[in-house]
């Protein structure tokens, strides 16, 4: 076997001369500072976590990975519905705002609203199995497909508490628009397809 010199090239010459350069840089931008708050894991904005919001462009749609978009879009849709129930439940949508956008928001708070004004309550239970069918091009804009269920829903008297009318529900194809808006994403339009 015969021995071998092995000298280093010039690239590896040009590593060692940057290695002082970038932990100066690295000094100086506060890499290896100990905030108690940081996971020291990088955030998407290219920053290192220091535990507050991140800016609404950091979390830009187009820069999420696909499966992780979407499961945060049906999360979403899901804090939508409840949202969408508890708001009849108590004759009161001030809590919509959080989840929905309009022109939807204003369409759910006025029919509320006209429900309350009867004196009426709705009281209902559904069941839910959305996916995503599409998205916009900049993925500002996701659309969730789902056969909503029924399974019962009652309307009650708001003063005596005795029920007026309702029973066993159906399954209708509802498809539901989710719109990235301040950083969050809000239901912004839905519509009601034939029976599932």
């Amino acid at each position: 076997m015969r021995a071998r010199l092995v000298r280093s090239s010039p690239q590896s010459l040009t590593r060692a001369a940057a290695l002082p350069i970038l932990l100066a840089v690295c000094a100086a931008a506060g890499c290896g500072s100990s905030d108690p708050a940081s996971s020291g894991e990088l955030a998407p904005n290219g920053s290192f976590e220091s535990g507050a919001a991140p800016s609404p462009t950091a979390a830009a749609p187009s820069a999420i990975p696909t499966a992780q978009l979407f499961k945060t879009v049906l999360d979403r849709y899901r804090e939508y519905q409840a949202a969408y129930k508890k708001a009849y439940e108590q004759n009161d949508p001030s809590e919509l705002n959080a989840v929905a956008m309009d022109p939807l928001l204003s369409q759910v708070t006025e029919d509320v609203e006209a429900t309350k004004a009867k004196g009426e309550i709705w009281r209902f239970s559904n069941t839910f199995n959305p996916r995503v069918y599409a998205r916009s091009k900049d993925s500002t804009k996701v659309y969730v497909i789902d056969c909503v269920r029924t399974l019962a829903a009652y309307r009650y008297s708001a003063e005596t508490g005795e029920r007026i009318d309702g029973g066993p529900g159906a399954a209708y194809v509802q498809r539901t628009t989710l719109q990235f808006d301040s950083g969050t994403w809000k239901a912004a339009a839905t519509a009601r397809d034939e029976k599932c």
